[in-house]
């Protein structure tokens, strides 16, 4: 097998050097296969390995005079070749070259997106190990709902990032495809053994049925599990910007000795990491847009996703790799404020207990009705008033007191009573 030309960077695996030393990856490839098979002399494919390079820059010159980047790049490796060049391409149409290149560098794209979705996972898996027991009011409609702990967030965090993994995983060989298989795809002027060998020796696997092109649902595909991971990293944004809003503080970014907040105001502390990767996603989200519309090609192949796929392949890998080392920088130093959290959680007495006292009243006889309507005046009550507090009128409530005792309202109010069963997502989890 032809070893992967790889480079440590994500940007480098979409320049054109690298996607020209692709090109010749596939074409040697070829050679070979069609030397094992007898179609061609083993001493030209030697020669052919021995001698063949590029140069971008007279490559980049010859396609100004002959408006096709595969006739120039081939008319440049033969120019280092000579005679024996005339074995490269035997049979093959540009689209063999382009496509099964292009399947090379997505896979190896999804290397390094992989490594670095592994190390994202054991960011979120450490901090929610660590925040396990760091109680908060959990919140729905951003409103404050029932005690949860930080430590269960990053849990739903962590899940998700599981899938992503699996789906990457499941992406990889959906994408690892090539095809030599000629014009249309139907083999007329190359042998499938060919394309079987070749896609051997670079780590792929035929196609299944191409035209004279990979069908553009794997590549659809490809840019729509990069929405959906950056999708979610967006999630961990936006949670994060919420959370670190001056009149919650119950997370922030980490801010730097020496940083500066706003140009007129000294005192801000934004989360501008945050920010950045939700605009960040929306870009990605736009351009899985763009590679669906690729999908539809006229009859066996057309040009119209070629343009598309220039700009985006390169810039959803790039942006997706960006992502994850952020985000995986941002959870591992994220401030956590479990005072802050502590004070929200209690902020009109305790309201966020209102289900406890609820069921507690139905345990002892009440309907539903009546017992939703005592805990409902009394929340209404406390609820934003400067001195509110819930617990204390429930206290006083003759309604309430006559059916719970002054420990049965304290448990009532006891978060350890919405945190008992968490082990369980924690087991799931491995955590």
């Amino acid at each position: 097998m032809i070893e992967r030309y790889t480079l440590p960077e994500m940007g480098n695996l979409w320049t054109d050097d690298y996607k020209l030393q692709t090109w010749l990856q596939v074409e040697i490839a070829v050679c070979e296969a069609q030397a094992e098979l007898g179609y061609i002399p083993q001493d030209a494919v030697d020669t052919i390995k021995a001698k063949a390079k590029f140069d971008r820059a007279r490559v980049l010159e010859i396609e100004a005079e002959v408006r096709h980047d595969v006739i120039a790049f081939l008319t440049n490796v033969n120019e280092y070749v000579g005679e024996a060049g005339r074995y490269i391409h035997l049979g093959m149409t540009s689209s063999d070259v382009l496509d099964t290149a292009l399947s090379l560098q997505m896979v190896a794209s999804l290397d390094v997106i992989m490594t670095h979705v592994e190390n994202l996972i054991q960011a979120i898996r450490y901090q929610a190990q660590k925040h396990r027991d760091t109680i908060m009011v959990g919140r729905s409609h951003g409103i404050h709902a029932e005690p949860i702990t930080f430590g269960f967030k990053l849990a739903g965090w962590l899940a998700e990032m599981l899938r992503h993994r699996d789906r990457l995983c499941r992406l990889q060989k959906q994408i690892a495809v090539g095809k030599i298989s000629g014009a249309v795809g139907t083999y007329a002027n190359v042998d499938p053994r060919i394309e079987a060998i070749a896609c051997q020796k670079l780590g792929l696997e035929p196609d299944t049925a191409s035209t004279q092109v990979i069908s553009r649902d794997r590549h659809a595909d490809y840019v729509q599990v990069l929405a959906l991971v950056t999708a979610s990293i967006e999630r961990f944004a936006v949670e994060i910007r919420n959370l670190q809003r001056t009149d919650v503080l119950e997370v922030e970014e980490f801010f730097a000795k020496g940083q500066k907040g706003s140009s007129a105001m000294p005192h801000k502390r934004n989360p501008i990491r945050s920010e950045r990767l939700t605009g960040m996603a929306r870009l990605v989200r736009g351009h899985a847009v763009a590679m669906i519309e690729n999908v539809a090609l006229w009859h066996e192949r057309d040009i119209s996703h070629s343009s598309v796929e220039r700009v985006a392949l390169p810039d959803c890998c790039i942006l997706t790799h960006f992502m994850l080392v952020e985000t995986t920088d941002l959870i591992k130093n994220l401030l956590v404020y479990p005072e802050n959290m502590k004070r929200n959680m209690n902020v009109y007495g305790g309201v966020i207990f209102s289900q406890k006292v609820l069921l507690a009243l139905v345990d002892k006889g009440l309907s539903r009705e009546e017992a939703y309507a005592i805990v409902q005046s009394n929340a209404h009550a406390a609820w934003n008033t400067l001195d509110g507090d819930f617990r204390a009128l429930i206290e006083q409530d003759e309604r309430v007191t006559k059916h719970l005792s002054p420990e049965a309202i304290a448990t009532c109010f006891d978060p350890q009573q919405h945190l008992k069963h968490l082990d369980v997502i924690y087991q799931r989890l491995n955590i």
